[in-house]
């Protein structure tokens, strides 16, 4: 099988792979920000359910230790596919955000 097709098909798990990561990070923060404001609706005390919120902070924390690991992942295969003598971009910028993607061309706006 080509080196090229090989290297897709371990890119395109990669980016799905980030992205898992990232929705998992988005859910996880969404459901600390959920409890905090459960408690204050509920009436109940700083102290309720420290214990859970502490855990969570946790698991965001981890969530995030993944993230950056999947970072090097990235990295390394990168490098893993020049070494291969892939050239080629493997794409993944579907799944970048905008901000992230080369501009076309650069234009200059009037401010002020």
């Amino acid at each position: 099988m080509e080196k090229a097709f090989v290297a897709q098909r371990v890119a395109t798990k990669l980016f799905t792979t980030e992205a898992a990561v990232d929705a998992a990070m988005i859910e996880a923060t969404e459901l600390m920000a959920d409890m905090l404001k459960a408690r204050t609706d509920v009436g109940t005390s700083l102290v309720f359910a420290d214990d859970v919120q502490v855990k969570m902070v946790e698991a965001i924390k981890a969530l995030g230790e993944a993230r950056t690991a999947m970072v090097g992942v990235h990295n390394e295969l990168t490098e893993a596919k020049l070494r291969l003598g892939i050239r080629t971009s493997l794409g993944g910028a579907e799944n970048k955000p905008n901000f992230m993607r080369k501009a076309d061309k650069t234009t200059m706006r009037e401010v002020g």
